[in-house]
């Protein structure tokens, strides 16, 4: 794997690692609902410009344009809600816990789904690794009552993840030819623009999930982690993954939900003074262990290729 992929996967998880905080901030003042179809719009702004500037066309073929359909819904404004609204029953450390069920749930749907992602015993183990090292780090600063709360949020962002597995195995089925930039805008697009359709209907039958929060933000705060979210956990972040996607496949993209904790960790303790403690020593190294072996343990050689270099030498 290529240097420029390992920078696009720091740099994502950087980006991404820090958006349950900024998720936890907003819905403080604003809705779930709400707040996906603002940082969306904010988005798929940044997307469209960049579009523009590479004269690059949307696609008019109908197979494409439902795949694009089926993606922004299940890939992002499904999942965003749900984590959205998740979190305003849980702990953002809970949340980052469930969320990064996602490469557990990507290696089963992907071992019946493409014919180049299937599983082996080295994935398996660095992906269990790697998820205990995210625990380990978590842990640190988890309540032990949050591991105990709402469930209905736990569930959320548990669909959350199952639903990032679907889409990013189906992505790579179904779209593996597509630009990054072009598969982000139209995600983003068909994800607004469900989001604005359902957020009135929200409002009216299910008021209790929106109000009283405001419809509009208010506090400068609010504002920021939605430009963040928007342009930075979205329209940056998703040329990233579909880049990540289309060429290293779902599960090894996906290992990036492994990294949120450590940047949240890490940042903390540059900026907040945090005590550095034997989680966050133990911690990263097993999320680093389990991206190693996922990535660089090696497979064995086809069968085929072995016959082939034998009648070769006959």
């Amino acid at each position: 794997m290529k240097l420029k992929e390992w920078g696009a996967f720091a740099l994502l998880g950087l980006v991404w690692g820090s958006s349950f905080l900024w998720i936890k901030i907003a819905v403080q003042e604003i809705g779930p609902f709400t707040l996906v179809a603002f940082r969306l719009l904010f988005g798929l702004v940044g997307l469209l410009v960049i579009l523009h500037l590479q004269k690059q066309s949307f696609p008019r073929d109908r197979r494409v344009l439902l795949a694009y359909l089926f993606m922004g819904a299940f890939n992002t404004a499904i999942p965003f809600t749900l984590i959205s609204w998740g979190e305003t029953r849980i702990d953002s450390g809970l949340a980052s816990i469930l969320n990064g069920t996602v490469p557990l749930f990507t290696i089963v749907i992907a071992h019946f789904w493409l014919h180049d992602e299937k599983i082996t015993l080295s994935r398996i183990a660095g992906l269990i690794v790697g998820f205990i090292g995210m625990v380990v780090l978590v842990s640190r600063d988890l309540d032990p009552a949050g591991l105990g709360g709402n469930i209905w949020g736990q569930v959320a962002v548990i669909a959350a993840s199952l639903c990032y597995a679907t889409a990013i195995t189906f992505s790579r089925k179904h779209l593996r030819n597509q630009p990054p930039v072009l598969q982000s805008t139209m995600i983003l697009l068909v994800a607004d623009a469900l989001l604005w359709l359902t957020v009135p209907i929200v409002r009216r039958v299910a008021p209790g999930i929106e109000s009283p929060l405001h419809v509009i933000p208010v506090l400068p705060l609010t504002w920021f982690a939605i430009a963040w979210l928007g342009l930075l956990g979205s329209c940056l972040a998703y040329l990233l993954f579909f880049y990540l996607i289309n060429s290293w496949g779902p599960t090894r993209a996906s290992l990036v939900t492994y990294v949120f904790p450590v940047i949240g960790l890490v940042l903390g303790i540059i900026f907040l003074k945090e005590v550095v403690d034997w989680q966050l020593v133990v911690g990263p190294l097993l999320v680093v262990a389990g991206i190693v072996v996922v990535n660089f343990i090696r497979r064995p050689q086809p069968v085929q290729a072995a016959t082939t270099t034998t009648a070769a030498a006959d």
